[in-house]
């Protein structure tokens, strides 16, 4: 850990590179994903929370990690397990936090993939998803896009 001002370390989240950690952003991506899905804004989770917007704006950009008091705090404001915060992380994300060993190191591939969760377009599609009250026409629902997806590959 560098020292700064007054003898205090400085954090290792962002590293030598000035970018922040891999695994800080995919965690802040979690948080805003959760967020939106639930069409509360960043200043009421501020408020959840006791923060400003803007503490919650670097939390879900990942330039301010997120501690474990505060990762609790997260999942009881947003109603989800803290090990939410870490599902669907790629091997390559985690393969890219600083923490890593050097054999980890030399097999993990950077991807350059968007994922889907963070689009817009995902998240709209959700809500309305969960807008349609009747749990069997949201079944039927699921169930027609299941069957629209696997119709959409090419035929020989």
């Amino acid at each position: 850990m560098a020292l700064t001002g007054r003898g205090r370390r400085k954090a290792e989240g962002a590293g030598r590179t000035g970018k922040p950690n891999p695994v800080d952003v995919h965690v802040g991506g979690r948080v805003r994903l959760r967020r939106t899905l639930l069409g509360m804004s960043q200043e009421k989770l501020g408020e959840g929370l006791g923060l400003t917007f803007q503490q919650v704006q670097k939390y879900e950009r990942g330039a301010n990690r997120i501690g474990a008091s505060r990762l609790y705090d997260l999942s009881r404001v947003l109603d989800v397990p803290v090990s939410f915060f870490f599902d669907d992380m790629s091997t390559e994300t985690s393969g890219q936090s600083p923490r890593r060993t050097p054999a980890l190191a030399e097999s993990a591939a950077p991807s350059y993939e968007a994922d889907p969760m963070a689009k817009r377009e995902t998240l709209e599609l959700v809500r309305a998803y969960y807008k349609v009250t009747d749990p069997t026409v949201r079944k039927r629902l699921f169930e027609l896009a299941k069957a629209l997806a696997t119709n959409t590959e090419p035929k020989s």
